[in-house]
């Protein structure tokens, strides 16, 4: 099956995402197809994959599908990063209602868009989680992240707890509807556990959606329709994320 596939497969990654797991399985299978992973940013992560930047991403919902299909991976736990010396971590997990009225940081690259999230969101909206990572440090506010980034953010002057009544953060494998390329089909067979020497034939269509695949789909979509129609002031109080 190699000799039919292109020299090189590329992989689009949202920060927070790892990808080594089926990195590692792609290159035991397909040693001359090199696995090329690339970085994408959290907003541009489907454009990259609808524009053929990149074949196949990992990117988290919600977020416009339009023009693609996914697979749904995992679902990460959200927290709340703070200082080590905020109260809140005194706690080993906490609800939402623990950080109402805690000022918190809403980055312009935010991964969750979770509409009616607590806490009093500031004024002002950094550029990057890594740049509100900062400013939590400097003590402005709370940020609320999926785990992944909380981690790979962290500082000896922070720590993070789960919010246990958070909606959780879908992680997708995107990549174009309609009829896959070998190489997709190939990767798609990876991430889905398709043991190696399986059979996959060449016309075969692309493979059908489960109902959780549905579900996230929906769930996208609906979030992309609420993120046209609606805006954030950035006053404190509940807030309405974009």
């Amino acid at each position: 099956m190699t000799s039919s596939l292109p020299p090189v497969l590329r992989l689009g990654y949202v920060p927070g995402a790892t990808p080594a797991k089926w990195a590692r399985i792609w290159g035991e299978r397909h040693p001359d197809v090199r696995l090329e992973l690339v970085p994408v940013g959290a907003g541009s992560a489907a454009d990259a994959v609808r524009e053929g930047t990149v074949d196949v991403a990992l990117l988290r919902l919600p977020t416009e599908t339009t023009g693609l299909a996914v697979i749904a991976l995992y679902e990460e736990q959200v927290v709340a990063v703070v200082p080590q010396e905020h109260h809140t971590a005194a706690a080993d997990e906490l609800t939402a209602g623990d950080l109402d009225g805690e000022p918190t940081l809403l980055p312009l690259d935010d991964a969750l868009h979770w509409d009616g999230a607590p806490g009093a969101l500031i004024e002002h909206r950094p550029e990057t989680t890594a740049d509100a990572v900062e400013l939590v440090a400097a003590g402005l506010g709370a940020l609320i992240a999926p785990q992944s980034l909380a981690r790979l953010h962290h500082r000896k002057d922070l720590t993070y707890r789960p919010i246990t009544d958070a909606p959780p953060s879908p992680v997708v494998l995107a990549f174009p509807t309609g009829e896959q390329s070998d190489a997709v089909a190939e990767f798609i067979g990876v991430v889905r556990g398709r043991k190696a020497g399986s059979s996959r034939g060449q016309a075969e269509p692309a493979p059908k959606r489960t109902a959780r695949e549905k579900t996230l789909a929906k769930q996208a979509a609906r979030a992309a329709a609420g993120k046209k129609s609606t805006g954030s002031k950035g006053k404190p109080g509940k807030r309405t994320r974009r």
